[in-house]
């Protein structure tokens, strides 16, 4: 059996977009050095009416109330599950989601999406092995605030799974 990995969400918040854009840019070319692994991150962006995108910077995929990849996914469910409702892929996996919340909710995991992500403005999300979260940290170097906090691998796992499955419902219904 695999060993259980120690994995940390780390988020920079910023009430500038191009700040946040430019540390994601430094982020992943610290990683394309080798500085240290990312096992997903994203931009998300608040408007002033509160909806919420997210850049899947790798692809240039945008989701906004539409589908987003799996590994955004998981970066925006373990950032606020309610968010990923929000998302087609999110329309499958309602009762995992409910779960995830709630014990979210009781661990005091995740992050406080009005403190991190208030409306105006954006965040870096970043999920990584807790070897490399300082390191992470600090390249959001233009972040008005940090913030890294632990993952239950647990619910890492459950939302994959989850993600997974709403993935193949989706594809499915949209092919049918």
């Amino acid at each position: 059996m695999a060993a259980e990995r120690n994995l940390v969400l780390v988020v920079g918040a910023y009430t500038d977009s191009t700040l946040a854009e430019s540390d994601y840019a430094a982020l992943k070319a610290g990683e394309d050095l080798g500085d240290y692994k990312v096992d997903g991150a994203v931009v998300m962006s608040r408007d002033a009416d509160g909806k919420v995108s997210v850049t899947e910077h790798d692809t240039g995929k945008v989701g906004r109330g539409a589908g987003i990849g799996a590994g955004a996914g998981i970066v925006v469910g373990l950032f606020a599950p309610p968010l990923l409702l929000a998302t087609a892929l999110g329309a499958g996996i309602g009762a995992g989601i409910g779960a995830l919340q709630k014990r979210h909710d009781e661990k005091k995991l995740g992050v406080d999406l009005d403190e991190y992500l208030p409306p105006g403005s954006s965040a870096v999300v970043a999920v990584v092995d807790d070897t490399w979260a300082d390191k992470v940290e600090e390249a959001l170097v233009k972040a008005d605030k940090r913030i890294a906090k632990a993952i239950d691998e647990d619910d890492y796992k459950k939302l994959q799974e989850a993600i997974a499955k709403s993935e193949e419902e989706v594809s499915k219904a949209a092919h049918s």
